[in-house]
């Protein structure tokens, strides 16, 4: 397998009437195909920036960035994103929102029928194609968000925080249904979080951004096995790397306010 997303001494600057804002440095990543990246910092240190410049909408300022061998210059249709909230349609009824993606790109639905109908049901949505999103539930309407992402088929999910706002049991059910679509597809998945657990769980590979401006801090193998038994959460190896990355942003905190140059928000506020 080869490398999908290549990053090398990326700078983001975004430019406004009173400064110029350095929200990353010098971040650098390599992302083979197939593989599950999580991406963690401090809160504010530029981890949505860093998703937003590979969807080639906000390109980044220097650097060299490349996905599927070619520069990033505009969006790419293999490659879909999940945000932190489902942004549903709200006048469309679940099924209509979950083909929208393909009515935009003027794709025979005929074509995509069969397999929209079969992520529908991998997901539990079954039977509420036509129910409209304030209908469901939060965790439902994420679900929606998700199968509507993959019904195009990307070959890259950049999921930005796309759990967050759930509550602790419902996030628990989404982290394994990801797992669940990542395991039975093999998409390249790059997910930023909040949280160290969550990534620890997920992913492969958990990169650590410094607080903004970001840079690289770490990189984090995560030997753990697969597929993940829920028990591994209360297994002593697992918080052993969750402490050990909590630790790292915490020291890359404290060195940044000793220097004067903090500008994120406390690190104690990340869970």
């Amino acid at each position: 397998m080869g490398k999908i997303v290549e990053i090398k001494h990326a700078k983001k600057i975004y430019e406004t009437a009173k400064a110029n804002i350095v929200a990353i440095e010098d971040f650098s990543m390599d992302v083979d195909e197939g593989d599950f990246i999580a991406i963690v910092g401090p809160s504010g240190c530029g981890k949505t920036t860093l998703l937003w410049g590979l969807t080639g909408l906000h390109p980044f300022t220097f650097g060299q960035i490349r996905m599927f061998g070619e520069e990033i210059k505009k969006p790419r249709r293999e490659v879909g994103i999940i945000f932190q909230q489902p942004n549903l349609l709200p006048w469309k009824n679940i099924y209509n929102n979950i083909i929208f993606p393909l009515v935009i790109m003027r794709e025979d639905l005929s074509k995509h029928n069969e397999r929209v109908n079969n992520l529908i049901r991998s997901v539990g949505l079954e039977g509420f194609g036509k129910s409209f999103p304030r209908e469901l539930s939060g965790g439902m309407q994420q679900r929606v968000s998700i199968v509507r992402t993959l019904s195009f088929d990307p070959k890259v999910l950049l999921m930005d925080e796309p759990f967050g706002a759930l509550d602790a049991y419902t996030r628990n059910e989404m982290d394994a249904l990801i797992i669940d679509i990542w395991e039975k597809t093999k998409k390249t998945i790059l997910f930023v979080t909040h949280s160290i657990e969550e990534a620890v769980y997920l992913a492969n590979k958990v990169y650590v951004m410094t607080p903004r401006p970001a840079k690289n801090s770490g990189v984090f193998t995560i030997n753990l096995p697969r597929p993940r038994p829920e028990h591994i959460l209360i297994d002593r190896k697992f918080y052993d790397i969750v402490l050990e990355i909590k630790t790292l942003i915490t020291e890359d905190v404290e060195k940044q306010k000793r220097a004067g140059l903090y500008q994120g928000q406390a690190y104690s506020t990340i869970t």
